[in-house]
């Protein structure tokens, strides 16, 4: 634990104790989705090498995939030059957005408007169980 502490130490959290981290896929370098994690959400992750962020939005602790499956595996983490961004290099199982997309970068800029650049590998029904 030691070693983690270290690690948790030199990262920098903002003010609301959070650091924004970026999930690639660690074989491909396909940048799959960028969420949040806090002190506890990044021991977590540490400690057991499930990914582990923090949901701002229901205010607590969000094991990737908890609900869905699609669960993310820790392979190597890289913090940024000033610490206050992680980079996460996972083994995805299934897709990384809720949306049913492999990435959650699936749509890209171009005149005229947003274009999708790939169709969902699976519905939110089948991802979370809603009819």
């Amino acid at each position: 634990m030691a070693g983690i502490d270290t690690l948790l130490d030199k990262v920098k959290f903002d003010a609301d104790g959070l650091v924004p981290a970026i999930a690639q896929q660690h074989d491909t370098g396909e940048v799959l989705m960028m969420a949040w994690m806090n002190r506890d959400s990044l021991a977590e992750t540490l400690s057991t090498g499930q990914v582990c962020y923090w949901s701002r939005s229901r205010r607590s602790l969000w094991r990737k995939g908890e609900s869905s499956g699609q669960v993310q595996r820790l392979v190597a983490l890289r913090p940024d030059c000033d610490g206050d961004t992680l980079l996460l290099q996972v083994e995805q199982k299934g897709v990384a957005c809720h949306t049913g997309h492999r990435s959650c970068f699936y749509r890209e800029w171009r005149e005229g408007g947003l274009v999708e650049l790939s169709a969902p590998e699976v519905s939110e029904a089948e991802l979370y169980g809603k009819p």
